[in-house]
């Protein structure tokens, strides 16, 4: 199963690629919203550093237990969302340790990263990739 991986945080300079990607190509819309990949700055304008907020695929992932609908799961080493047996308790987004799970209030489900690797393939400094 494909795993997401931040390899080259140092690299990132904030352009934006992964988060209009995932939300262009997962999600058909080209939004920063809708990305389940978000960049922050972590300073001000002038030698700021970026983070970037995606899913860790964590070895007992608290946003699985928290779902009471086994709308996400497990699945082969990686994190399936399942949106049909989604019922927007958001118990998901509250359980992520990391805040890498977003709601879409006009989707009305979480936004998940299932480890695709569209963000780490347009990503143009090699700060992604995928592992599998």
């Amino acid at each position: 199963m494909p795993r997401l991986k931040v390899k080259n945080p140092e690299r990132c300079i904030g352009c934006m690629s992964c988060v209009f990607a995932c939300a262009r190509i997962v999600h058909g819309v080209i939004s920063t919203d809708r990305s389940a990949i978000k960049v922050r700055t972590t300073g001000g304008v002038i030698g700021s550093e970026f983070a970037i907020i995606t899913c860790r695929l964590c070895e007992e992932p608290a946003c699985v237990h928290a779902c009471e609908y086994e709308a996400l799961l497990m699945e082969k080493g990686g994190l399936k969302f399942e949106p049909e047996k989604c019922t927007a308790c958001k118990a998901c987004v509250e359980a992520c340790l990391i805040g890498a799970i977003t709601f879409d209030e006009e989707l009305n489900k979480p936004i998940v990263c299932t480890h695709c690797g569209s963000c780490a393939e347009f990503c143009p400094h090699d700060v992604l990739e995928v592992e599998t």
